[in-house]
């Protein structure tokens, strides 16, 4: 994905690079998709390419594609550079819920062993929030004693809940929400050949997050996302429209609009929040409060999906205008 809108972070990790005193470990700290693990990638890449030559004269972190490093991490083959993420479960039906020790421990391996490509090796984890208890204290005893020449890339959705040892023992990076320009730019640019009609919709409910966004146009929420607007704004009298929305994420195929519908509202809400006052103000914060703790038991509790989305339309029209 192309990297827009976040040059702040880009600027301070580039001349901490160039500085020849980069710290071993940097926490990217930020909303979700916002291009955190996408300047991890490319700044570990930029990193390692320079290290090992030929000389990349691209602005930071863009390394051209015909590099031999770039070959060798899109091959997926760099002897130097690991990419930790969370595994498929054991049913092969999904994710695992956590990134485990073993996967922390095997950078050891990385470590034990003269870099080969250069002096330098790179780690990113993405994300460090999906760390397990064990695993965490694994990485906090690498972070304490860091290798010679290496690199940690540690991207965190929820930087407040990692342990505090460990975001001690790293340079913080922010990344912000996109402005409506940038995630305008950056959806033509990944849509360029989908003519994808929505682009407004999408930017106004992806929250600055283009990784929303990719995830809306992909699974068609932005209809979906458009009427639960209209029921925050003009209510549901007669339960139709929250009926609706209830059937269309009803069932096993629409398994996965549903749980993006679940992570869709509560911003919804909240940026609708913004030009509320007086009475208004405190139906809408109520109906975020509501509506957040709705949208984090419904998965774990395994509620029933068209009960759940019919009772988050009654907490979207409650906080309705037109009440």
């Amino acid at each position: 994905m192309t990297l827009m809108g976040q040059d702040t972070a880009v600027d301070q990790f580039a001349s901490a690079w160039r500085s020849g005193r980069v710290h071993h470990a940097w926490l990217l700290a930020g909303p979700k998709g916002v291009g955190k693990a996408s300047f991890a990638r490319a700044a570990a890449l930029r990193c390692l390419a320079e290290a090992a030559g030929p000389a990349v004269s691209s602005p930071w972190p863009e390394t051209p594609t015909d590099h031999p490093v770039s070959r060798l991490l899109a091959a997926g083959s760099h002897p130097d550079f690991r990419w930790i993420e969370r595994l498929e479960n054991a049913r092969g039906d999904g994710l695992a819920r956590n990134i485990s020790i073993k996967q922390i421990r095997e950078l050891w391996k990385l470590f034990s062993v003269v870099p080969s490509q250069s002096p330098w090796r790179a780690v990113v984890i993405d994300s460090v929030d999906d760390l397990e208890g064990p695993a965490a204290n694994a990485l906090l005893k690498m972070l304490e004693e860091p290798p010679p020449n290496s690199l940690f890339f540690l991207v965190s959705h929820s930087p407040g809940r990692l342990l505090p040892t460990i975001r001690s023992r790293c340079r913080r990076l922010e990344f912000h929400r996109l402005s409506d320009d940038v995630m305008t730019s950056l959806i033509n640019h990944w849509d360029e050949s989908k003519n994808c009609k929505d682009v407004q919709a999408l930017v106004d409910v992806a929250q600055g997050s283009i990784g929303a966004a990719m995830e809306m146009a992909a699974l068609d929420l932005a209809p979906l996302a458009a009427e639960a607007l209209t029921i925050l704004r003009d209510g549901d009298p007669d339960n139709g429209r929250r009926s609706k929305l209830a059937s269309t994420l009803s069932g096993k195929a629409a398994a996965e609009r549903y749980a993006a519908f679940l992570s869709l509202v509560p911003p919804l809400i909240a940026k609708e929040a913004v030009d509320r006052e007086g009475d208004s103000l405190a139906r809408i914060l109520e109906a975020y409060s509501q509506a957040r703790e709705t949208s984090a038991i419904a998965p774990r509790l395994s509620l029933d999906p068209a009960a759940t989305v019919f009772h988050i339309g009654g907490i979207l029209a409650s906080a309705s205008l037109k009440r």
